[in-house]
């Protein structure tokens, strides 16, 4: 797939071309005369009375080789509201072989600031694909051609649009390499691979995990023949701030099999997702990186495979963390936590942060108490937590914060150890 956005302000000249006009919510098209020919607006006219107006996108058919899209531009409108619309006009172009379009954004009657950027935006995130590993590539080409004049808001939002694209597509690149190619080494050479954009790339192996005291992260790798690895990323795009950087924690798994507590087979395939917590810090980063973000940041990455092994981990094993908290491993599937204990207490202790957002895909559980709506939030901080309560609802990543009342420590209590790693008494997994 490939699709080519260009700015041309005579593009209308090209009879052939597709062009994409928008229109209020109730298809009224009076004032997109001037777009079309006395017989095609006639035509569109006609057929909008037959139409089904409760669409967002319709489509007029006046040859062959020519079509007029008409996209519906609701009331109260969100900014995710019009990514989305983007997201739906690239579904409609997914299913041509190729073809050129004109966007003409002067057809645009909206208070959103930008609204064409944040369309394109919605579209060009929808066209990621993941296709290196098959034989036979789609060649798709989509020309678009762009009638509107850029002002100087809306040449930095494009490279706002273009950074995040970036760091979302390297983010969905990482979460979609299978597992046999994307192991803890290979993963900590393509962060690596980060300082190329000014971010400061720190890979500790196992050795120098081990002469920190990392073993609650260290225990998790342990049945796997690759080697475990923790990654600093550091962007410093503020020099003159001499205040604490922004930390950003993410679970790195790149496959968890469980360990010895196996898990079933089926869908175990969906277990090379363990590392998008990860994945999605490593794109964070490199966002701010490639927009020269004025802020200090620092990611923190622990890279390890989970799995059984002549030296895994058992059940009934004892750890001691970062920190010098000892751990009892009662379930060597209750892994991310292992591994977040140690990238966690690191953090605080190395970079002393603002505050620490870790990301992970931890458990099951919390798909119980929320299903797939809303991600688990679990913080000490209510300022932040309802900054990212209401930022999640702006951008539709929704969260749903749960309690960590001092009552539910004694559920993770052990009678050997400072704690174990799960709660087998029932209730409250997540938490």
């Amino acid at each position: 797939m490939s699709i080519q956005i260009n700015y041309k302000n005579n593009s209308l000249k090209n009879p052939s071309a597709n062009l994409v006009l928008f229109t209020d919510e109730k298809f009224n098209i009076s004032n997109l005369k001037k777009y079309t020919s006395n017989s095609e607006f006639s035509y569109i006219s006609d057929l909008l009375k037959t139409n089904d107006l409760k669409k967002s996108l319709l489509v007029f058919e006046l040859s062959s080789k020519k079509k007029i899209i008409l996209i519906s531009i609701k009331k109260n409108l969100e900014i995710y509201d019009v990514e989305n619309l983007g997201a739906e006009f690239y579904d409609y172009i997914n299913y041509r072989d190729k073809g050129e379009f004109i966007i003409n954004a002067e057809s645009i009657k909206t208070e959103i600031e930008d609204f064409i950027g944040h369309f394109l935006h919605g579209l060009r995130l929808k066209s990621y694909e993941f296709n290196i590993y098959k034989s036979k590539k789609e060649n798709k080409i989509f020309s678009i051609n762009l009638i509107r004049n850029k002002n100087k808001k809306q040449i930095k939002n494009e490279l706002r649009f273009k950074a995040i694209e970036e760091g979302t597509f390297f983010a969905r690149d990482l979460v979609s390499e299978p597992p046999n190619v994307l192991n803890p080494k290979e993963y900590s050479n393509r962060l690596l691979k980060l300082r190329k954009l000014g971010i400061k790339v720190t890979v500790y192996n196992e050795a120098q995990m081990k002469k920190l005291g990392m073993h609650s992260l260290l225990g998790v790798g342990r049945g796997s023949v690759n080697e475990s690895f923790l990654v600093t990323l550091e962007w410093n795009g503020n020099k003159k701030d001499k205040a604490a950087p922004l930390s950003f924690v993410g679970k790195g798994v790149c496959f968890d099999t469980g360990g010895i507590s196996l898990k079933p087979a089926k869908f175990m395939e969906e277990m090379k997702y363990d590392m998008a917590g990860s994945a999605v810090v490593a794109g964070l980063i490199q966002t701010l990186a490639i927009r020269k973000a004025k802020v200090n940041a620092v990611g923190v990455v622990g890279l390890v495979e989970n799995m059984p092994g002549g030296n895994a981990q058992r059940p009934g094993d004892i750890v001691k963390a970062y920190n010098g908290k000892t751990i009892e491993v009662l379930n060597t599937d209750a892994e991310g936590r292992l591994v977040l204990a140690d990238a966690l207490s690191f953090t605080e202790a190395k970079f002393k942060p603002r505050f620490m957002i870790d990301l992970a895909t931890l458990t099951g559980a919390i798909i119980m108490a929320l299903g797939e709506e809303y991600a688990g939030l679990f913080s000490n901080n209510d300022d932040l937590s309802n900054k990212i309560f209401k930022v999640g609802e702006k951008v539709k990543e929704k969260v749903w914060r749960l309690p960590l009342h001092n009552n539910y420590d004694k559920l993770i209590n052990s009678t050997i150890a400072d704690m174990q790693n799960i709660n087998y008494s029932g209730g409250a997994g997540s938490i």
